[in-house]
């Protein structure tokens, strides 16, 4: 909220813009558990637990984040009574802890109810009251084409939302901010306001991609199955949540090949996902652009810009590392590039 984080080759950073007017960036102490266990770094593996951590550490930030640049903090105690005053003293980051894991259960619960029982008990209507059965062989398909449909009309509702638009706004920075360093440019407002806020390593593109890939892989599990399996919702539902790691792990891949190898196939698959960033980015003004550009800026290079304290050379020069020297670095190294929304 906003804000934009961004992991970099340096470290992770998240800058935001304070109800005063004023940006914070501030470093954040993330190291992922695939350099610790190397075998988490296997292909399709890789993926499963890199979107894992991303959703515990993002959904940290988030929370971090709304309550700092909360209107609400600056007016804290104003007009409130001596109960509001007595919760907020003696439960207020309790009371927060205990609101976000509720949230959080909640929006699980969510998800499981709007893309995976809603399409799995659509096809049974569907399949018993109007076909008497003769489109089992579709299910994986219909499902899907479902999903998908439910995940498009819901992020357009979404972004309708206000405080939603302005997240939007962000994730449109971040992009420019990226593509802005990946060609090299300084990073100025100027130079990034002029850059495609479409990127191909986006989650948007990201979960778009997963729910194509979702009915490939369902499909081939609903021919290989025995019936009774795929004819029973709950059992197939199961499945269904069991083949999730693998679905994620693919996605991931195919993530990192588009950004690494941008052709014509890779541009043609990863189409339907950029076409869904018009939906989940917004142009940004120039002060949002300004957070973007002050989180790709820490990092880049392990700290805040106003904190930076670079190393005399002998010469009494500052040792400083080009664009151009850290671009060649994201470039042999992909997943260390500055990443667009690890959550996005």
């Amino acid at each position: 909220m906003e804000g934009i984080m961004m992991r970099g080759p340096e470290g992770t950073a998240m800058s935001l813009r304070l109800p005063d007017g004023s940006i914070e960036t501030q470093m954040k102490d993330f190291v992922s558990v695939r350099k610790k266990y190397k075998f988490l770094n296997i292909p399709i593996v890789r993926g499963v637990v890199s979107f894992i951590e991303s959703m515990i550490f993002g959904y940290g930030c988030l929370m971090e984040s709304a309550e700092k640049t909360s209107m609400d903090d600056m007016t804290a105690g104003e007009g409130d009574s001596k109960l509001d005053r007595w919760i907020s003293d003696h439960f207020g980051k309790k009371m927060m802890a205990a609101i976000g894991v509720i949230s959080l259960v909640l929006s699980f619960a969510l998800a499981f109810l709007l893309f995976m029982y809603a399409p799995a008990k659509l096809f049974s209507l569907v399949n018993d009251k109007l076909f008497d059965g003769s489109l089992k062989n579709f299910r994986a398909l219909f499902e899907g084409v479902i999903r998908i449909i439910i995940f498009v009309i819901y992020m357009v509702v979404v972004s309708k939302m206000k405080e939603i638009h302005r997240v939007y706004m962000y994730h449109g920075a971040e992009h420019k901010s990226i593509f802005c360093f990946e060609a090299g440019l300084e990073l100025t407002v100027e130079n990034v306001r002029k850059q495609k806020r479409f990127h191909p390593r986006c989650g948007t593109s990201f979960i778009f991609l997963s729910l194509i890939i979702s009915i490939l892989i369902s499909s081939l599990f609903a021919i290989v199955l025995p019936k009774d399996i795929t004819g029973v919702t709950w059992k197939w539902m199961l499945i269904k949540l069991l083949i999730l790691p693998v679905i994620l792990g693919v996605g991931f891949e195919f993530i990192q090949l588009a950004g690494k190898y941008p052709n014509k196939c890779t541009r043609i698959l990863s189409a339907p996902g950029l076409w869904m960033q018009r939906i989940t980015t917004a142009e940004p003004t120039d002060d949002i652009i300004e957070v973007g550009i002050a989180a790709l800026k820490a990092a880049l290079n392990g700290v805040p810009e106003e904190e930076e304290t670079p190393e005399e050379q002998p010469g009494g020069e500052p040792e400083e590392q080009s664009e151009a020297e850290a671009e060649t670095q994201s470039a042999e190294n992909p997943e260390e590039a500055p990443q667009p929304d690890a959550q996005d």
